[in-house]
């Protein structure tokens, strides 16, 4: 490509010589034009791209055919100071030759921004509304929205407000409805109330309705979609004009007549038995390039590095890295995006309510820094699976629409404005994994995630077998073929499984071509096939699959090295439950039955705990506490005090009465398996005990870290087995459901997919607890959902533009915080000005004198106003002692550095 002149002074110079147009002149359009046509990502439909001649319609604002744009240009010319061709490809920076500066790219958008004369609300609507959109225009019925909300843009909210509009005090009471759940009611209240505040020709909108008929050019769409009432199938693309089912036959809309005798009602419209709704994918992630606080967040992912080694972010694990090798083409345009998906149920109404399973589908973008990535304000809402009923397996069939879209958003994608680099793109999507709970898993992979066959890592590899006097499926003795081959847990053959030795090897993770390929040998269906149900079930019987899943029908799904993610969260939950409730001997959750002591010396050899055949009783097992040890625990964790933020109030979840503890959330297990349960245990189990207890939590603790290095993964992945059989030596066989096997696969996952926190359901399950706040209407639960999200995602959208200046994110303050900003006292010491303030009322109290002497020490060593003076007693007492070592000088500096300050101050 040969590269343009820089000398542009030729733009504004030479158009008309001698009363004609330049022929020079012209010839110089010609190559301008030529040059824009060779960027396709700043040309619309082909032959389109943007006009730059003065009049106020064009300005770099409006694509016309090149055509039209030379003729354009020959009567009018360019719009002035257009030396940086940036709206036609132009990415570095050219000088002209009459100045000795360079014009920067933001110092265009300044100058465009001046001419345009936007204000910051004019440039929302701008953004949301696109590139191709021209406020002065004559509107159409689709831009009319638009129109409609830079007029009130324009307009004071009553004569002499400077501060704002009628659209902006429209965004800001609608912003304040979302983030504080209010109702509508509230809503129209609040605005009556403001009505009475503000003098008579004020145009504040008067009700929600007139609040959301002014800003609805900010909402992104939502389709219906009609659902057969089994979930069955769903009436789209060929099948939207059916009018029953193509499986099951039920009818498609319910009577059109009602009624009987001379009592008769006819409908006017059909009404759907059943209909779910999809938000497409597409445009919400457009509008993450439509403003400059998200544009240039979406290219972290690749221009950040690792540091020593540490995983950060998904972008830095090799499962992101494989898919990069394998779709070059893909990874090469770094604004491209990767998605997770995750889908979970909730109880509109509560578990005392009517039985209703709401599935939402939620896909979130990785593209976004760590701070950002996985917060709700980037997660959006793509299916809303309708209740009541469970959809199961059957989950596939309202996910259709969204691999639809997800298979257009990777062969074609989408032309994409991309404000943070003025310029067009072809934006492409993929999904990278789902997240779910284990029941969940089964039914987004199609392998059953029930029985014996439950691991979808081991598959049929499993030595999971059925205990005799419970029934039950245990895990016990299934973690040995994944030791070192000479390990000797191998040759054990007393505390396994007894006269049992384990030579054979965990063969490994399959691939996606190998699970691909059993999947056709094996003929199974997808859900939505007529025949589906009758063929997976005979095949079900020999396999763990249970259906073909729609997942692979993405042409890329195949190249994942993790597709699925086992979920952490549940599995930390579900270990520390058993492991707790089987200690403290909860009746009715302890895994030390009466069952499971008849069956223990049939699998292995511990005749000590066997049943007293004289007494009948069974004796004691050194694992479980005894009532005074309870006691003490109890009371111990019910006087726990956190940090504001870091945990609940565990002291709620304590029955002193029966002894246990109950109404735990999944974080409050988080907490008290990695932080708690070693210490709560250490003085009432003996070590060959605590140890194993103590191991486990530590491998969550280091599993869950923010960042981790693939060395700290692998011996993860080492231990864990060895853990696992040290507990096995322990518990009996009926301790080991699939939730206690589970964990031999995490630290696989974590060093293949990077951190824990992006592939956990913590975040989600924040998220739906929003949705259900959404629910206004209880006899419209999905269409009430629906609402509240549309105007959820103007309000946030809107909240980018509330201060002056470029969009930016809002940043959340969190619960008791105070900023160091808010402090005004510059001679306080550092050590004083923390980022919060106190909870509850005040009290006074005087310290004891080991309490003060602690105290003043603590401050005399965390003030960095005193760390020179420490930095002069430790070189004196080096210089005195050179023998001294680091620890000895620590524990000199702590006993006599308070008083040797206080006379070297005061001297």
């Amino acid at each position: 490509m040969n590269v343009m002149e820089a000398d542009r002074e030729w733009m504004y110079e030479g158009r008309i010589v001698n009363g004609m147009f330049s022929n020079k002149w012209g010839d110089k359009v010609d190559e301008f034009v030529a040059f824009a046509l060779r960027h396709p990502e700043c040309v619309n439909g082909g032959t389109a791209i943007r006009c730059p001649c003065t009049l106020v319609k064009c300005q770099n604002k409006k694509f016309l055919n090149v055509e039209t744009v030379k003729v354009h240009l020959y009567k009018n010319g360019f719009v002035p100071d257009y030396y940086v061709w940036i709206y036609h490809g132009e990415k570095e920076v050219h000088q002209r030759c009459s100045r000795s500066v360079r014009v920067s790219v933001s110092e265009t958008d300044q100058m465009v921004s001046d001419n345009m004369n936007h204000t910051t609300y004019h440039r929302m609507v701008c953004d949301a509304a696109g590139p191709e959109f021209n406020p002065d225009e004559e509107p159409n019925a689709e831009a009319r929205n638009f129109y409609d909300m830079i007029r009130a843009g324009d307009k004071p909210l009553y004569e002499g407000n400077s501060k704002h509009t009628q659209l902006s005090a429209a965004v800001r009471m609608l912003e304040i409805k979302c983030r504080h759940k209010c109702s509508q009611a509230w809503f129209d209240d609040m605005s009556n109330f403001i009505q009475e505040l503000l003098p008579p020709d004020n145009l504040m909108p008067l009700d929600f309705y007139s609040t959301k008929k002014l800003v609805r050019g900010l909402g992104l769409p939502v389709q219906v979609i009609h659902c057969c009432v089994n979930n069955c199938m769903i009436y789209w693309g060929d099948d939207s004009d059916l009018n029953s089912c193509k499986k099951c036959g039920h009818a498609r809309y319910k009577q059109t007549v009602r009624g009987s005798g001379n009592r008769l009602y006819i409908r006017k419209l059909k009404v759907p038995y059943k209909k779910m709704h999809y938000f497409p994918i597409t445009p919400r992630l457009q509008r993450l390039y439509a403003s400059t606080a998200t544009a240039n967040e979406m290219r972290w992912h690749s221009e950040h590095h690792m540091e020593d080694g540490k995983m950060c972010h998904p972008s830095d694990a090799p499962a992101w890295k494989h898919f990069d090798g394998c779709f070059p083409d893909f990874s090469s345009e770094v604004r491209n995006v990767r998605l997770g998906l995750f889908a979970d149920s909730f109880q509109p109404f509560g578990q005392s309510g009517q039985q209703y399973s709401l599935w939402p589908v939620v896909v979130t973008p990785y593209n976004l820094p760590p701070d950002l990535c996985m917060k709700e304000e980037f997660m959006f809402l793509t299916v809303l699976v309708p209740g009541p009923t469970n959809p199961k397996g059957k989950i596939d069939v309202f996910l259709q629409p969204l691999i639809a879209e997800l298979k257009s958003l990777w062969g074609v994608g989408v032309q994409t404005y991309d404000i943070s680099k003025r310029q067009n793109f072809q934006m492409r999507t993929a999904l990278m994994w789902t997240i779910n709970d284990f029941p969940a898993y089964s039914m987004m992979s199609g392998w059953s995630t029930a029985g014996m066959l439950a691991c979808p890592h081991c598959m049929e590899d499993s030595d999971a077998f059925r205990l005799i006097k419970s029934g039950k499926q245990s895990w016990f003795d299934n973690h040995r073929k994944f030791l070192p081959i000479n390990h000797p847990y191998r040759r054990n053959t007393k505390d396994f499984i007894t006269n049992r030795k384990v030579t054979k090897q965990f063969p490994g993770v399959r691939s996606g071509d190998e699970i691909l390929q059993d999947l056709n040998n094996r003929g199974l269906r997808k859900v939505m096939d007529v025949d589906a149900e009758v063929v997976n079930a005979a095949i079900f019987k020999t396999c763990g699959w249970n259906k073909r899943s729609i997942f692979w029908d993405l042409p890329y799904w195949r190249e994942h090295l993790l597709r699925h993610n086992l979920d952490v969260m549940h599995i930390e939950k579900n270990v520390f439950d058993n492991i707790f409730n089987t200690v403290f001997n909860i009746p009715g959750k302890t895994k030390d039955t009466y069952k499971s002591r008849d069956e223990l010396n049939k699998y292995c050899r511990r005749p000590q705990f066997a049943q007293n055949l004289v007494t009948s009783k069974y004796p004691d097992v050194p694992f479980v506490l005894n009532k005074s040890q309870k006691k003490d625990v109890l009371e111990w964790v019910k006087k726990l005090r956190f940090p504001d933020g870091y945990a609940s109030n565990l002291g709620r979840c304590v029955d002193a009465k029966k002894l246990k503890m109950f109404g735990m959330k999944s974080h409050d297990c988080h907490v008290f398996m990695q932080r708690l349960l070693p210490i709560a245990l250490r003085e009432f189990l003996p070590n060959r005990i605590w140890e194993p207890l103590t191991e486990i939590s530590l491998f969550f603790k280091e599993l869950t870290s923010s960042s981790l290095t693939d060395e700290e993964l692998r011996n993860l992945d080492e231990q864990i087995p060895v853990i696992l059989c040290n507990l096995e030596k322990i518990f009996p066989p009926s301790f080991f459901d699939s939730m206690e096997h589970l964990p031999v696969h995490l630290a696989y996952e974590a060093r293949i997919a990077g951190p824990v926190h992006y592939r956990w359901m913590y975040p989600p399950e924040r998220y739906l607890r929003k949705i259900k706040h959404k629910i206004m209407n209880k006899a419209q639960v999905e269409g009430s959902i629906s609402i509240g999200y549309i105007m959820d995602e103007a309000a946030k959208f809107a909240s980018f533009y509330f201060k002056e200046g470029d969009p930016t994110l809002p940043l959340k303050e969190k619960q008791n915080e105070v900023y160091l900003d808010d402090i005004v006292d510059d001679d306080m010491f550092e050590i004083f000005k923390p980022p919060g303030k106190a909870i509850g009322a005040e009290g006074k109290r005087y310290l004891a004198d080991n309490e003060y002497t602690a105290a003043h020490l603590y401050i005399l060593m965390n003030c960095p106003e005193v760390q020179p003076f420490i930095d002069v007693f430790i070189t004196e007492k080096r210089r005195q002692f050179p023998n001294l070592n680091d620890e000895v000088v620590n524990v000199v500096t702590e006993q006599e550095f308070p008083s040797w300050f206080e006379k070297y101050v005061c001297s």
